[in-house]
């Protein structure tokens, strides 16, 4: 009988690099050069280092070559000749914290900068995001990549070395199964025969999970290059007819493994079955979830859309929306938006999304004064979303009596006194006013009968007028006469001005409409009883507790602390817990009450420990607690404002909202998608299976929506009945988890520990907070409540016109009709790229009035198929078009 023939082990000699954690970046780029100074001669003088894998992610080679711009020829070489590999990605995101926007864009950087060095690695390395959103297949095979490489997040049911992983529109990429993780082969022991002794162990305890080939992963976090894994390679082969033991790529690995008899999975991996899900990530460090919404939210859904619609081709900022993305997807690696890195790192992730921020708000600007110059109004307001609708914004306008259907803010006087100050002082003042305000044109100043000298400076952007020389020689005269007298400084305007809130009239998908008030109608905000309304929802508040009610629905918004002995990975409850739910006075202020805007200020003191001691929370302090509740007119959305300055520590602060109806379930939406999970979570013997989940900008369960800016993890809770008769009572979202370490050591939910015990007094979060929420009960499209509830309607007015427009007139740059719209942008070559999603379990007819076009794949690259205007799109399925 032949022997049998040897068993191939493919060993992968990688490193993970996390460009951020428990070290700022700079420090570990420090350690990225000096592993890239020795790895290239290695690689090509070592022919028995036949390959090596720079993790994932392009982001390390532009960090390396920003140090050594020289070695960009060697990278390239090495690559083209296989023995070095890197990306897909630009970083290794985490995968549920981030739009599916970001991971577009992400990619594309990643293949676009691989392309430089002669190309990206075949595969979607996924090696340790902390679980995988449901469309990650659909995204991948829209890049060409049929094959994804997976750790965490795969659950129990799956006991096989690869599998069929679907997305919701039933794309299929074959997924790889790091059933060890992406360090099963780590460290090389120095002799062959250790080499094999490790191999034996890891097909016993993994059993069923071990491929036909071996996959041998020889790296993990920041590990350098081992030079002798030829020797003990060579000597293993030599030791043992039992395998045959290669240094392959993972690509090459891969493409021999079996494709046929596969089990599959539809859907996200959030299982904690066999590795740690890190469930915890999605709220701490609360402030870095927050900027990340506000910088994708102006990138994505304002500045692009608007920029591209309005500005001439010529003009599109490509160069500046690039920057801002590529600070936004070095944000998105899973260590940086996770939150669970250094205090350092930290403030490094907040500086670069509120930069990109401040891009997008001045793209944005600049848009809005192509629109108001198209417009011919005097005012506009100007929707960057696809969908036709209304809204409260703001207007300046001439005036002290607020018109019918406006709420007047404040008035500022046609005169206005700003400063006083002495005579000496004018001297210079009063010129240096004139010269360096541009709304300033001249000024006079008058001696008064009491003695005192009034300047009034005329605040009317006219040509400057002013004899500077007479001037002067007044100021020095006043001054010689009286150093110390009394000067008044007062600024001249046409008229009054008021500032005045109005719901709008609609306004066109991607469009302006002229600003003006629309009639209010049934709709007006008023009191009622201790409370408010509109006549589509009404906020009664509880003077007990500080909760209220919507539409009869009790209990709103009552807030919850209790303990957290975990860390930024982990929520963990200490052993005597105790969570404080009732204030201990409760005050009530309806501070607006309409027509356009209702708000009702909830005053909530609360005694809440400052720290644990021993498993017990302890050192009780005075917590006073502000929740804004707010109505428009016009709107069945209720707004909630929840702000505090947090003295405590080790502690997690949750809203709870009851649900209209229980709940067995619940939608929350990922990236590309909406996900429906139950009232479980699968866990493990390591981690304890949490039913805290994320979600992107909004979840919806048992009639109500929440819609929330930043605030990434919820629950289902007040769950009675077991098993499948259990519904939910209420959702809580989690404001704020307050930890003091990257990693802490076992504890109640997790028994190893998944980083470096690093302090981080800064995840304390001590300070103040704003959290903010919009509740929806109309049962609407929560996509829908979600824009409603935060991409601002936007106003611009020509200066020194009074601040309304003809609300008959309007126009729309771009209809598109059937689809949610996830990206408008332009193309290198001038045209612009729309990007569309069927969130829907049903086909959907798209529309773009008026245009053709090409369809593309994620990547941009054309498929060769045609767009007449209209097409329609499978269920769940994402589609980029190319508008002629």
């Amino acid at each position: 009988m032949p022997a049998a023939a040897p068993r191939l082990v493919n060993v992968v000699p990688h490193t993970h690099w996390d460009r951020e954690w428990y070290k700022p970046y700079p420090l570990f780029r420090m350690q990225l050069v000096e592993l890239l100074d020795d790895l290239l001669p290695r690689l090509e003088g070592d022919g028995s280092f036949a390959h090596f894998q720079l993790d994932g992610q392009l982001a390390v080679v532009d960090d390396y070559l920003e140090i050594r711009p020289d070695q960009s020829g060697r990278i390239t070489a090495l690559n083209e000749s296989g023995r070095l590999s890197f990306g897909p990605w630009y970083t290794l995101p985490d995968e549920f914290l981030v739009s599916g926007e970001t991971h577009v864009r992400n990619l594309r950087l990643g293949l676009a900068t691989a392309a430089r060095f002669g190309g990206s690695m075949p595969v979607g390395y996924l090696p340790d995001m902390f679980g995988h959103v449901a469309q990650m297949p659909q995204i991948l095979a829209g890049f060409g990549l049929a094959d994804a490489v997976v750790w965490r997040g795969v659950p129990a049911a799956i006991d096989a070395p690869g599998f069929w992983w679907e997305s919701p529109d039933g794309t299929q990429v074959r997924a790889e199964y790091l059933t060890d993780g992406y360090g099963n082969g780590a460290r090389m022991p120095e002799h062959g025969k250790e080499l094999l002794d490790k191999i034996d162990a890891f097909r016993e305890a993994q059993g069923n999970k071990v491929g036909d080939a071996i996959l041998w992963m020889n790296g993990t976090d920041h590990l350098l290059p081992q030079a002798h894994l030829g020797r003990v390679v060579a000597e293993a082969n030599e030791a043992s007819d039992a395998y045959r033991i290669v240094v392959a790529s993972l690509a090459a690995h891969i493409a021999g493994m079996p494709r046929e008899g596969l089990p599959t999975w539809q859907g996200e991996l959030r299982s904690g079955a066999r590795s740690n899900l890190l469930m915890g990530v999605a709220s701490c460090r609360v402030d870095v979830k927050q900027a990340a919404a506000r910088a994708e939210r102006w990138l994505e859904r304002v500045a692009e859309p608007l920029t591209t619609l309005w500005q001439p081709a010529e003009a599109y900022p490509a160069a500046f929306l690039a920057y801002a993305w590529r600070d936004v997807i070095r944000n998105a690696a899973h260590d940086s938006i996770c939150g669970c890195s250094a205090d350092e790192v930290n403030d490094a992730v907040l500086h670069r999304y509120a930069e990109s921020t401040r891009i997008a708000e001045a793209i944005t600007e600049r848009a809005l004064i192509r629109v108001l110059a198209a417009s011919e109004q005097a005012a506009v307001v100007v929707n960057s979303t696809s969908r036709e609708r209304s809204g409260m914004v703001t207007a300046v306008i001439s005036g002290d009596i607020a018109p019918p259907h406006t709420q007047q803010l404040s008035v500022r006087d046609a005169i206005d006194r700003t400063h006083t100050i002495n005579r000496t002082t004018a001297v210079p003042v009063v010129q240096r006013l004139i010269i360096d305000d541009p709304k300033v044109s001249s000024a006079v100043v008058e001696e008064q009968a009491d003695g005192t000298v009034i300047a009034t400076f005329q605040a009317d952007s006219g040509p400057k007028l002013q004899d500077m020389t007479a001037l002067r020689l007044q100021l020095e005269a006043l001054a010689e006469a009286d150093p110390e007298g009394v000067v008044h400084l007062d600024i001249a305007r046409s008229r009054a001005t008021q500032e005045v809130l109005l719901r709008t009239e609609p306004v066109p998908g991607f469009g302006w409409r002229g600003l003006a008030p629309a009639d209010l109608g049934e709709h007006a905000v008023r009191s009622s009883g201790q409370g408010i309304t509109n006549g589509l929802v009404t906020i009664i508040p509880n003077q007990s507790d500080g909760t209220f009610s919507l539409n009869g629905v009790e209990g709103m918004g009552k807030i919850v602390d209790d303990g957290d002995e975990g860390d930024t990975y982990n929520w963990s409850p200490p052993a005597f817990d105790g969570a404080i739910e009732r204030p201990q006075d409760v005050d009530v202020l309806v501070t607006e009450a309409g027509p356009v805007r209702g708000r009702m200020q909830i005053t909530r003191r609360y005694r809440w420990p400052t720290r644990i001691d021993g498993g017990r929370r302890v050192g009780p302090i005075d917590v006073f607690v502000y929740t804004t509740v707010e109505l428009r007119a016009g709107e069945d959305l209720v707004r909630v404002t929840v702000r505090f300055d947090n003295p405590s520590t080790d502690h997690r602060v949750r809203a709870w909202f009851p649900l209209p109806e229980p709940a067995s379930e619940s939608e929350a939406e990922c990236a590309f998608a909406t996900v429906t999970r139950g009232l479980t979570a699968e866990g493990g013997p390591n981690e304890i299976g949490l039913p805290t989940f994320p979600s992107r900008r909004f979840v919806s369960a048992g009639g109500l929506t929440v819609a929330h800016d930043g605030l990434c993890e919820y629950e289902l809770v007040d769950v009675e009945g077991e098993g499948g008769a259990a519904r939910a009572g209420s959702i809580a979202v989690t404001l704020l988890r307050c930890v003091g370490l990257i990693s802490a050591g076992p504890m109640a939910m997790r028994a190893l520990p998944a980083g470096p015990p690093t302090p981080t007094p800064g995840a304390q979060m001590l300070g103040p907070h704003e959290a903010q929420l919009v509740l929806h009960a109309g049962g609407r499209d929560p996509y829908v409540v979600a824009d409603e509830a935060f991409t601002p309607l936007l106003t611009a007015r020509f200066p020194g016109r009074d601040g309304l427009g003809d609300p008959r007139a309007s126009a729309s740059a771009l209809q598109v009709d059937g689809a949610e719209v996830s990206a408008l942008t332009r193309r290198d070559d001038g045209r612009m790229e729309l990007r569309v999603v069927n969130t829907t379990g049903e086909p959907a007819t798209v529309t773009v009035a008026g245009r053709t076009g090409r369809l593309t794949d994620l990547n941009g690259t054309e498929t060769g198929e045609t767009f007449t205007g209209e097409l329609v799109l499978g269920p769940h399925k994402i589609q980029t078009i190319a508008l002629d």
